[in-house]
């Protein structure tokens, strides 16, 4: 396991979904999670968070479920990441079928990535999000027939692609900026 990850990413949406639906105690989501044991108490209140989705984090890979059964059946065991390994390899599984009802999200997950990596190109976009470059051309130009309902959200907390699919695109992304920063100076 990577030293650098110690807890889940999106922590307080690991919790909420972990609170809605395992049987875990407060304190081993909260260790889990890297979060205070009041602040789990107030999301599985409602208090704070209000709105928030679940992330779930076997979906992600970074729990499995056979860890979540081992430590619902001991109050005492602490939850521990899965390795990196498994994380990388359990989301190379090929595109499935999006449900109707999902595909209105994802003009929301086009803005996301246009509003925080406007360099990331069209046909990036489409690979990553299974869709089709015009739908990402209208989002980008803001013509978009629905423009006035789109609101900018993560990608993977919509489930169209994982953390680790949307991190190399990220890293493809920078590759490509720093050819061109280097590129741009070797011409000087």
């Amino acid at each position: 396991m990577d030293n650098n990850m110690t807890t889940p990413i999106m922590p307080q949406g690991t919790a909420i979904w972990l609170i809605e639906n395992t049987s875990l105690t407060f304190v081993q989501i909260s260790q889990f999670c890297g979060l205070h044991l009041m602040e789990v108490q107030a999301l599985a209140d409602d208090q704070v968070a209000t709105g928030m989705i679940g992330v779930d984090p076997i979906a992600l890979g970074q729990l499995t479920r056979e860890e979540i059964e081992r430590c619902s059946a001991d109050e005492k065991a602490s939850l521990t990441l899965a390795s990196q390994r498994f994380q990388g390899t359990k989301q190379k599984s090929k595109r499935k079928y999006t449900p109707l009802s999902k595909r209105q999200d994802r003009p929301d997950a086009i803005a996301w990535l246009i509003k925080f990596y406007p360099d990331m190109t069209d046909s990036d976009i489409c690979s990553l999000l299974a869709t089709t470059k015009s739908t990402v051309l209208a989002v980008r130009e803001k013509t978009h027939a629905r423009m006035s309902e789109i609101k900018p959200r993560d990608p993977v907390l919509l489930g169209f692609c994982s953390q680790v699919e949307l991190d190399e695109a990220i890293s493809k992304l920078q590759k490509g900026r720093e050819a061109a920063a280097s590129g741009d100076s070797g011409d000087a």
